[in-house]
């Protein structure tokens, strides 16, 4: 029982690096049009190219660091601690925790079409309009992708402190009777 308090305790402190992570992709991607518009601006006024291409690298490297580290926790969530919870939890929070780690797909789908994105836009093959209209997409996304993965942990975090104060209360009965 201890070791499921200890991963409990881990995955909420891993949620608030989730919510400072995906803070820093939707800045990075919100640098990556801001360049763009910076562009259209210069342009206005002094023929030349400006390139968000370092900002777009920096946005497809935090996403490379990003996704492997959230597939992790994710599957920490799905395996160790969904074992432990049908243990020592009850039905109400093994249903529950399931609730929430079918969101995990869909997350991972938004993660991913968030690469393949950005790896377009780096390729650099499309038109000025429509690499304009992509990248304002993508920020979009980032952005409700972001809302999406705190609008989830801060779920998470409140069903494992509920657990967690389940698991101490079934811990201590427990040790009572012996």
């Amino acid at each position: 029982m201890d070791e499921t308090l200890k991963l409990i305790d881990q995955l909420i402190a891993e949620h608030k690096v989730i919510t400072q992570r995906a803070g820093s992709l939707e800045k990075a991607a919100n640098d990556a049009s801001l360049l763009s518009d910076l562009k259209e601006a210069k342009d206005t006024f002094v023929p030349g190219r400006f390139d968000q291409s370092k900002s777009l690298q920096t946005l497809q490297e935090m996403l490379g660091e990003i996704d492997p580290w959230l597939d992790n926790h994710f599957n920490r969530e799905e395996t160790a601690l969904l074992t432990a919870v049908e243990k020592h939890g009850d039905r109400k929070f093994v249903t529950a925790l399931n609730s929430l780690l079918l969101e995990h797909s869909d997350l991972r789908n938004r993660m991913s079409h968030s690469k393949e994105h950005v790896t377009e836009l780096v390729g650099g093959g499309l038109a000025r309009h429509r690499w304009d209209a992509s990248a304002n997409d993508m920020r979009a996304h980032l952005t409700h992708t972001r809302k999406l993965l705190e609008a989830h942990a801060s779920m998470e975090n409140d069903l494992f402190k509920e657990l967690r104060r389940h698991l101490k209360e079934t811990g201590h009965r427990k040790e009572k009777k012996q």
